[in-house]
């Protein structure tokens, strides 16, 4: 079990020994550190022979005893840069004081530069000599400026030095991260005179233009309230101008709705009388079919039936006509045949007719009683009844005069010759309405 101690003490003592030999051996370099191994010669890119190689970053092996390893820093270096009566472009000394971060170049081909100046060569001192040589860079520049660009435009000094510094700089195999000017002064207070010229300068500029700008403020106040004063007369009269139109258009409205009144009413009337139109009209219609039941067809019936009576009574008539124009026809042909007698057979046969139309002269005259009045002559024949009866015959001849006189036919002596010849008499002619 002893042996089996020593045996594993040994291998753990060997791996041990093994795994320093192997560190050693490893190189590790961080990002903000360069490792600078020399001890063996090597070709560089330009065919200059070198006896170190740089790594930046990463990892590599180095052979020992042969190849030696030696650091340097990337980290920033801060410093403080001033000069006093630097002389700037009109003479005039300057005092400037400002800030600059330097560092070790990363870029590899000034590492080179940096590795051959700054190997083994502590910050502080790297810092020293960028100031110096930021500082000769600064006095170089003062010198192409004016006291007042220096003091009124510093970010172009400042890249001018920049520019300036920047190949010295890198020369080193340095970076110039940041360049700064602070603060700028001078022992003879130009800067001040200048400052105090150009503030009585600014502050009558500002006077001038506080004077031009209340003249410009009271014009533009001025030029405010004429606008102002325009804009309310111009809105007067717009106001007014839309006030008369609305009136107009007011009054147009109103004519409208008076017209479209008087419209309707009208109309209203017209339907109103159109509607009285016809009612009117169905009351004439009604009126009219009224007339036409109670009226007109009754006395279409009756003239319908006068008519027919009418063609009756006509028919009859003309029956009538033709039956006396036939009796006519046979008298006419007696009478012809009768020679001379025919007139007074004719003649006779009237006399019924003529004392007919005779007697109906008096047919008014009402006769209830005759009074005969005797006027007591005795034997006399002259007075009474008598007297009376003696009249009768004179009255009859008074008579047949006067039909002779209006026929020129003699009764009497027709009368005679007819009892003398005994001559028979013809029937009378049947009346006109027979």
């Amino acid at each position: 079990m002893g042996t089996a101690l020593v045996a594993g003490l040994v291998v753990a003592f060997a791996l041990i020994f093994i795994t320093m030999i192997v560190s050693s051996l490893i190189i590790i370099c961080p990002p903000n550190r360069v490792a600078v191994i020399s001890g063996r010669s090597r070709t560089l890119s330009d065919g200059r022979s070198v006896g170190y190689r740089i790594l930046k970053g990463g990892r590599t092996l180095r052979i020992p005893i042969i190849e030696k390893v030696a650091w340097m820093d990337l980290n920033t270096i801060p410093l403080e840069v001033s000069v006093t009566n630097a002389y700037s472009a009109g003479a005039i000394p300057l005092n400037v004081q400002g800030i600059a971060n330097v560092k070790v170049s990363s870029n590899e081909s000034l590492l080179e530069n940096a590795a051959e100046r700054f190997l083994h060569v502590p910050n502080a001192t790297i810092g020293q000599i960028a100031k110096e040589t930021l500082e000769a860079n600064l006095r170089g520049v003062l010198a192409t400026m004016s006291p007042e660009e220096v003091n009124e435009d510093r970010l172009k000094f400042s890249q001018q030095l920049i520019d300036e510094a920047d190949d010295d700089i890198k020369t080193l195999g340095l970076e110039l991260d940041v360049m700064k000017i602070q603060n700028v002064t001078d022992d003879n207070l130009y800067l001040e005179s200048v400052g105090r010229r150009l503030t009585a300068e600014v502050v009558k500029q500002a006077r001038v233009a506080e004077a031009e700008r209340m003249a410009e403020s009271e014009e533009a106040e001025a030029r405010s309230r004429e606008r102002a004063q325009i804009a309310s007369v111009v809105a007067d009269k717009a106001i007014v101008e839309e006030q008369n139109q609305l009136r107009v258009r007011t009054a147009e409205l109103d004519a409208i709705a008076r017209a479209k009144e008087e419209e309707a009413a009208v109309a209203g009337d017209i339907a109103r009388a159109t509607a009285e139109q016809e009612l009117e009209q169905q009351r004439i219609e009604l009126e009219r079919r009224r007339l036409e039941a109670d009226v007109v067809t009754p006395a279409k019936a009756n003239l319908e039936a006068k008519q027919l009576q009418a063609q009756a009574d006509a028919a009859k008539i003309i029956e009538d006509g033709k039956a006396q124009v036939d009796v006519f026809r046979r008298l006419t042909e007696q009478y012809q045949q009768a020679g001379d007698d025919g007139q007074r057979i004719f003649v006779l046969n009237m006399l019924p007719e003529l004392v007919d139309k005779i007697v109906s002269t008096v047919n008014g005259v009402s006769i209830d009683r005759v009074a005969v009045i005797d006027n007591g002559g005795g034997g006399n024949t002259s007075g009474g009844i008598p007297a009376l009866m003696s009249q009768l015959p004179g009255a009859v001849v008074s008579l047949s005069e006067q039909i002779e006189a209006a026929t020129g036919v003699d009764i009497l002596k027709s009368m005679r010759d007819d009892d003398d010849d005994a001559l028979p008499l013809a029937p009378p002619p049947p009346p006109p309405g027979d």
